[in-house]
């Protein structure tokens, strides 16, 4: 049996093309600033969901549990229909943002099962009603409740009462790389018989429609490029099965076997402008036709001469209660055997079981069957996240009619960005609701996918510094939404430890990769300098950075008080950044000692940042508070006044994350650094303090950079697990309980603006509304507190204890906070005593149902009192950091972070 691991090694090595072929279907491809060609920027409302079943994408595709080649130009998924539906269910529904009772969210339950890194197994499940499903009912009453209360959900609306609905799993299994076998098993859990449409579909990306034409400007004069799907005479292939031809001019000629002889409808991937637009179709068969074929009756939507470039094959099976059907597809290249029968079986049996021998590997020693599933499951939608992101700015700002380098420009979105040109497999944060990359997202992607891929792990922390993607001004681009927005920067960090994870693993660091990462960090690091610190004093700003509403204000707008906010974090995120490209440096510099320099650069940073955020003596306008012991932003007024925003929330905790040890090997590397550094310091004496601190320990041992020094430590340590303010049962919240009964409150020229405690969903609009930061438990924040306390034990060792709780009289050594936190952030999902997960809440199907209860969604963020997922449902990306966690603190104790991480410094 080949492992798992082999197939992903071989493909690294381009011996075999084993990731050709994944789940690079995006779930939603409508409503995508993308596809969004209005002069206003309202891309939900441009592109929604009623025109997705007629309109054909410019971008990308999408579609429900399915595979795309690695540029999406053929696709296969799901289609089904319950005979009761108003339109063929083939892709998920869900709620804009403008619908949503808080912002986006999709209304659909599927599940990302199983994963191999190579996708030579891919399991996917949804459960599909068998009443028709309630569209309106999901938009009328969540609009009702007016962004108040919870969200309304499919399950409320009734449609799953007394079981009836069937649950479809859709598996993919690769004999080789051009080989793929699909099963798809229909389970009829409820206590009646039930028939299903199910149409397994293929097709063709439309990619011939747009050339050098905007969207809805009609066929171009090269259509002889355009793909072809057509049935093939059933004797070519004998009895007992239907079969499609693909041929595509680059992809070369494939072929769909379905097990039996099923009715093949075929269409074409084109507009239904009739439909939507009132005016001509430029071909009697288009996108809808196939649907209006199953679900309306109309024989003549579907091309008699069975061709086209999307094609369904039509399987009605019907399903006794408790029952189940199998369905059985073999997609190949042309000449292929395609053996749907016995052959069929062994392959399936050994992916499976390479399946489960890739998983009992990296599963630590000593987890529980549920321990193993939450692990399983979280790496599972980490691999199925994985998707085509194709966007070329240039041509989407000329289809807007504008020139990039025009004046015109500026009225449409990201035009600043005409360099870009995206055309890749990129690791989502959520496949429904953010199905485009988000720069910081993807930086924490890179941990979990570090753990079963640190290939791809690695290509995906490079694809934002890349040429095509990074602006030349140095910035990295956010989100889709507004590229120039700012995301922390975590890419350096995300870098080391990388490096450091695979040399521990294998015994050798990618120091090619470690140093292309570098030379792009170092651009970025200063548009930093030159964009984010505007009056040059090392108090940085940077808007939002991730945090959404955390603040009194919209961070990334105009103060409604005139001035400029110091951000706590956006300093604190710079210190980091300077430690982690120090000791990028530090490594890089045993092989070349002009690396020097930048050493002694980013030290010297790091101690003008760190000293900017509390400076000698009591300063009233600094981000430390004495009094309370925490740091705060700090609101810059027009007239030269200044004030602290006293909210205690994460900003005011990452300053903690700004600590890094630097090991005796890392500084023997470079033996004139402290002298260099000693003389930078004596020329200015108000560094002296910081430098003092960063030399302290015992002789020959490690060294600590922080910015908190031992007495502020204990102090931020004593807030951060007080289990009345940040400590939750679920990890660390985002903001402290105690503004539950103490609101902050600030007067802006007459305006109350409020900050209170909401440890559930918004009550704020800001930023979509579809997030929170006032309150719930969000995982890449308490992951990076948990490697900031690994560092701080790495230098104090067990002499330096807390109480932890605070008041609880127990004190733990700084390991053992950190891995109190990780537990309390794994315990979101594992069953308790009572057989409950947390990330469920009160919802008793998921609960207390065997067909529900061991399936997990891992949610955006999580409830701060009860640890119920909130936000969006699959956002699996940086969530998916709980299987690093569970596997770092499932192999290692503490001895092994005693001055270091195992095998270097701590990353």
């Amino acid at each position: 049996m080949v492992h798992a691991a082999q197939r992903t090694e071989r493909q690294r090595a381009g011996d075999a093309a084993w990731h050709r072929w994944g789940p690079y279907l995006s779930e939603r491809q409508w409503g995508t600033v993308r596809e969004d060609y209005s002069a206003s920027g309202d891309a939900w409302s441009y592109f929604p969901h009623d025109h997705a079943r007629s309109r054909a994408y410019r971008w990308g595709e999408d579609g429900l549990g399915g595979i795309s080649d690695e540029r999406q130009r053929l696709c296969l998924a799901l289609a089904l229909w319950n005979g009761r539906d108003p339109i063929l269910k083939e892709r998920a529904f869900g709620l804009t943002n403008g619908e949503g009772n808080h912002g986006e969210d999709v209304k659909e339950y599927y599940f990302y099962l199983d994963a191999t890194p190579s996708h030579s197994y891919l399991r996917y499940l949804y459960k599909y009603p068998q009443a028709a499903y309630p569209y309106n009912d999901l938009v009328s009453v969540n609009a009702s409740r007016k962004g108040q209360g919870f969200e309304y959900e499919l399950l409320d609306t009734g449609v799953f009462d007394g079981d009836r609905y069937v649950d479809v799993t859709v598996e993919y299994a690769k004999a080789d790389p051009d080989d793929i076998l699909m099963r798809i098993t229909v389970a009829n859990r409820g206590p009646d018989e039930a028939t299903l449409r199910v149409l397994p579909t293929l097709w063709f990306r439309n990619t011939w429609s747009w050339r050098d034409t905007p969207p809805g400007s009609g066929p171009d004069d090269r259509r002889e490029r355009r793909p072809r799907l057509t049935a093939l005479d059933r004797g070519d292939h004998g009895p007992g099965r239907s079969v499609v031809r693909a041929d595509h001019p680059e992809l070369g000629v494939w072929e769909l076997h379905c097990a039996g002889e099923v009715p093949l409808l075929f269409t074409e991937n084109e507009t239904n402008n009739e439909r939507l637009f009132g005016s001509p179709n430029t071909s009697p068969y288009v996108k809808d036709g196939i649907g209006r074929c199953v679900v309306d009756g109309e024989n003549t939507a579907v091309n008699p001469a069975h061709t086209g470039t999307k094609a369904a094959a039509d399987h009605t099976v019907t399903v006794a209660p408790g029952g189940s059907a199998e369905l059985r597809l073999r997609l190949v290249r042309e000449s292929r055997t395609a053996d749907l029968d016995d052959g069929f079986d062994a392959v399936f049996r050994d992916r499976i079981a390479e399946a489960d021998a890739f998983y009992d590997e990296i599963t630590p020693p000593g987890s529980g069957e549920d321990e193993a599933r939450v692990l399983r499951q979280a790496l599972a939608g980490m691999l199925w996240s994985k998707q085509y992101y194709h966007f070329d700015v240039e041509t989407w700002l000329a289809e807007h009619g504008v020139d990039a380098f025009s004046p015109a420009a500026q009225r449409v979105r990201n035009h600043e960005w005409f360099h870009m040109t995206c055309d890749d497999i990129v690791s989502m944060p959520d496949t429904w609701e953010y199905p485009w990359f988000a720069a910081w997202d993807l930086a924490f992607h890179s941990l979990p996918l570090a753990m079963v891929d640190t290939t791809f792990a690695k290509q995906q922390l490079e694809l934002l510094l890349r040429d095509a993607y990074l602006h030349p001004n140095g910035q990295i681009p956010a989100y889709e939404w507004n590229f120039t927005d700012v995301n922390p920067p975590v890419h350096a960090w995300a870098a080391y430890f990388l490096y450091q994870l695979e040399r521990r693993t294998t015994g050798h660091g990618d120091r090619d990769f470690l140093e292309r990462t570098f030379q792009k960090l170092l651009t970025n690091f200063t548009w930093w300098v030159n964009r984010k610190d505007p009056d040059g004093n090392n108090v940085f700003q940077g808007g939002f950075l991730g945090l959404d509403n955390i603040g009194v204000f919209d961070r990334s707008a105009p103060l409604p008080t005139g001035g400029r906010l110091e951000q706590a974090d956006g300093t604190a995120w710079m210190a980091l950044y300077c430690q982690t490209m120090l000791q990028i440096a530090l490594e890089l510099v045993e092989d070349n000692p002009a690396y020097e320099d930048l050493i002694v650069k980013f030290t010297e940073h790091y101690l003008w940042i760190t000293a900017s955020m509390d400076r000698i003596g009591r300063c009233d306008d600094e981000m430390w508070d004495e009094d309370d012991g925490f740091f705060y932003d700090v609101l810059r007024l027009p007239d030269g006044r200044s004030t602290r925003l006293k909210v205690r929330s994460m900003v005011g905790l990452l300053p903690l994350c700004a600590a890094t040890v630097i090991t005796p090997h890392q500084l023997a590397r470079v033996g004139r650094l402290a002298e260099r550094v000693d003389r930078f310091v004596a020329r200015h004496p108000s560094l002296a303090a910081v430098w003092a601190s960063a030399r302290a320990g015992a002789a020959g041992g490690p060294r600590l950079l922080s910015v908190v020094d031992d007495k502020k430590l204990e102090r931020v340590l004593t807030r951060l697990l007080a289990e009345d303010e940040f400590l939750s049962p679920y990890g660390i919240r985002s903001l402290s309980r105690y503004h539950a009964d103490h609101p902050y409150v600030f007067d802006a020229g007459g305006q109350q603006l409020r900050v209170a405690y909401l440890p559930a969903e918004s009550d704020s609009g800001m930023f979509g509304g579809n997030s929170n930061w006032r309150g719930p438990v969000w995982f890449p924040v308490n992951a990076l507190l948990i490697r900031a306390l690994l560092n701080l034990y790495a230098f104090h060792g067990d002499d330096f204890t807390v109480e932890c709780p605070t008041g609880s009289g127990v004190r733990m050594t700084l390991f053992e906070v950190a891995r109190e936190i990780a537990t309390r952030l794994i315990r979101v999902f594992l069953r308790d005593e009572d057989g409950r997960r947390p990330v469920y809440g009160g919802q008793e199907k998921f609960q207390t149902d065997p067909h529900w209860r061991d399936l997990l969604s891992f949610h955006e963020y999580f409830h701060g009192d009860n640890g119920a997922g909130i936000g969006a449902a699959h956002q699996t990306g940086w969530t998916g950091l709980v299987a690093p966690l569970m596997i770092l603190f499932g192999t290692h104790g503490p001895e092994d972070f005693r001055g270091g991480f195992p095998g270097g410094a701590t990353p």
